[in-house]
C-alpha cells in the first residue's frame, strides 16, 4: 500500500513538472524569428548592408533590433541616417559586454553638465580626426585607474577659458 502511494506521488510530481515546463494554455511561446540575409526585404537589405558579412552570425534578438532600426530608417533625418550607417558595423561587432560598457559610458556622459558634455564631444571629434596609427597607439595604452574615463576639466588643456566654437550636439 505504501508502495502504491509512493508510485502515485511520483507520477503526480512528474506530471506537475511537465505541466510547469509547458506553456500555459492561451499563451503562445514567443520565439524570435532569425531570418537569413536573403529573407530580408530589399529595403532592409539596403539599410542593413554594412551588416551583410556578419548577419548570419547575429543572434535572433540582435537581428530583430536591427530590423526595427531598418523599419524606422525612412522616417529618420538625413544626418541620423548617415550616423546609423557609419556606426552600424562597429556596433554589431561589439560583444554584449562591450555594448553594455558603451551604454554605461553614454549614460555617465549624459549626466555631465552641458559645458563638460561639449568638452567630451570636442575631445571625441579630435580623437576621430587622428590617423589610424595614433588611434592604435592610444588604444594600446593602459586604461585609467578604475577603467572609467575621468570627467574632463572645465577648460581643456590648451583651450582658452571662455572661448567657445559653434559646435553642433
Amino acid at each position: 500500500m505504501a508502495q502504491d502511494r509512493r508510485a502515485a506521488l511520483t507520477a503526480a510530481l512528474a506530471a506537475a513538472g511537465l505541466l510547469a515546463l509547458s506553456p500555459a494554455p492561451g499563451f503562445a511561446q514567443v520565439t524570435l524569428k532569425s531570418p537569413k540575409w536573403s529573407e530580408l526585404s530589399p529595403q532592409e537589405r539596403q539599410v542593413l548592408a554594412p551588416l551583410q558579412q556578419d548577419w548570419d552570425r547575429l543572434d535572433a534578438q540582435r537581428k530583430q533590433k536591427w530590423r526595427g532600426i531598418a523599419q524606422r530608417y525612412p522616417q529618420m533625418k538625413p544626418d541620423e541616417q548617415a550616423r546609423i550607417q557609419e556606426q552600424m558595423r562597429p556596433w554589431a561587432q561589439l560583444t554584449p559586454d562591450e555594448r553594455r560598457s558603451a551604454r554605461e559610458q553614454y549614460k555617465s556622459i549624459s549626466k555631465l553638465p552641458p559645458d563638460q558634455q561639449s568638452d567630451v564631444r570636442q575631445k571625441w571629434e579630435e580623437y576621430q580626426s587622428l590617423p589610424p596609427e595614433k588611434k592604435r597607439e592610444l588604444a594600446s595604452k593602459a586604461p585609467p585607474p578604475g577603467g572609467k574615463i575621468p570627467a574632463p576639466a572645465a577648460t581643456p588643456p590648451g583651450a582658452r577659458p571662455g572661448a567657445s566654437g559653434s559646435r553642433s550636439p
